[in-house]
């Protein structure tokens, strides 16, 4: 199974959207690995996006996810990076096809509700700075035969 990290942002916090957007997962059938909602500090908004240090928007990006609290979630799956980004749309929502996330709930070219883990060292990089290793839970789902392929399932064993 491939883990991904998922940030519901300030924005999706306060527009009361949580639960909207965690349905979308799960009604794809991604589990829930870990999910804490807490005031991301400025020193981990800084850490999880030094890729982007030298870009512009840098400063504003750590003040606005420092600005409010946050959901952090480890969701979990076959595929669950590439699904995850599928789902969550372009990254601006007035660019972002109706049925995705952004598509849906997103109108600001600025503030976009929700970051995905764009790939596999992307994923353990971001997971490790959001979760410790106790936190997140394995997860064993009685209903993984109803939404995975038989090659799907075969195919995660090996990859746990």
């Amino acid at each position: 199974m491939e883990r991904t990290l998922i940030l519901i942002k300030p924005d999706g916090v306060q527009r009361g959207l949580i639960g909207q957007i965690l349905s979308r997962f799960e009604d794809k059938g991604l589990a829930i690995a870990g999910m804490k909602l807490m005031h991301m500090s400025e020193d981990l908004a800084k850490k999880h996006y030094e890729p982007h240090q030298d870009r512009p928007f840098f400063a504003p990006l750590v003040q606005f996810m420092t600005s409010s609290p946050i959901v952090a979630l480890t969701l979990e799956g076959v595929n669950a990076i590439s699904i995850c980004r599928k789902l969550v749309g372009a990254t601006f929502g007035p660019d972002a096809e109706p049925g995705t996330i952004r598509g849906d709930y997103g109108m600001s070219r600025s503030f976009n509700l929700i970051h995905a883990s764009d790939s596999l060292p992307s994923a353990a990089r971001e997971i490790q700075l959001f979760f410790e290793p106790n936190e997140l839970l394995d997860i064993h789902r009685a209903i993984q035969p109803w939404i995975y392929d038989t090659e799907d399932l075969a195919l995660a064993e090996t990859l746990t």
